[in-house]
């Protein structure tokens, strides 16, 4: 085994650890372990990492319902139509995308670079989110009255942008919990847990499953070094603080961002 590909599946297990310390963000680094690490294409890692953010989350929002923090129904009337928006995509949007999307005099503007070029630009707003103290919303016992048609166009953009980028996006689906359906913020995240997990999964198995070639070995491998690393930051996290380390880790995808925006742009030229 190469030194690249040790270095690769020690990231998969340091994904995981980020993840059980601080509850969130680490299956973003999936797309550019797989990338440049083991030089999947961007379509490959895309799809992969909707397999290892799915199950990762499936497995936190497990975690989060059995302390009473999912809220079923909710999950469903975001999660459905977030499945829909990340399905036609997988299935019929990222096959159909052509090497060069476009080109401008003797610049072309490439399906990766677009793909990873969003996903670096979508990494930002990602970052703010773990910089931020989330504080705890008001409960309430008012009877939830969705705003549907909100609901049903930011969950098939979400559902959209996860197919895209293969990230969970609970960056947006955090806030429009909150917001659209007053729900408490602990709530709001091991909800989003669930709809990342669905959705996710779902774009996975209706779409790149049925349209690429899959390598199992090596996708069971990766996520399986991601839960064992799941378990060992969530043992660590009774000792470490996991909010500084957040806010670090909120840098740290800055500066991901930048590297992967200059890999694609001014490298890979």
């Amino acid at each position: 085994m190469a030194l690249i590909d040790i270095f690769g599946y020690f990231s998969a297990l340091i994904i995981g650890v980020s993840l059980g310390l601080i509850g969130g963000g680490g299956s973003i680094l999936a797309v550019p372990v797989l990338t440049y690490l083991f030089s999947v294409n961007e379509k490959i890692a895309t799809a992969y990492s909707l397999f290892i953010v799915g199950a990762s989350s499936l497995v936190g929002g497990i975690k989060q319902h059995y302390k009473g923090y999912v809220d079923w129904r909710t999950a469903f009337v975001f999660g459905l139509p977030a499945i829909l928006g990340v399905t036609v995509v997988r299935r019929f949007i990222v096959p159909a995308l052509p090497d060069v999307l476009f080109t401008i005099a003797d610049f072309e503007f490439t399906r990766r670079m677009g793909m990873l070029g969003l996903f670096s630009i979508l990494m930002i707003p990602a970052g703010i989110s773990m910089l931020k103290d989330r504080k705890q919303s008001q409960k309430t016992t008012e009877k939830i009255t969705y705003n549907y048609p909100l609901i049903l166009l930011e969950g098939i953009l979400v559902g959209a942008l996860t197919g895209l980028i293969g990230a969970g996006g609970g960056f947006l689906i955090i806030p429009a919990l909150v917001i659209l359906a007053k729900t408490e913020m602990k709530v709001a995240i091991g909800t989003s847990l669930i709809i990342i997990a669905f959705k996710s999964l779902s774009g996975f198995f209706l779409g790149d499953a049925l349209t690429m070639d899959i390598n199992w070995s090596f996708l069971f491998n990766f996520t399986l070094l991601s839960f064992i690393g799941i378990f060992i930051g969530s043992y660590f996290s009774n000792f470490i603080d996991g909010k500084k380390l957040k806010k670090g880790f909120g840098y740290f995808i800055f500066v991901m961002s930048a590297f992967i925006f200059y890999m694609e742009f001014f490298v890979k030229q």
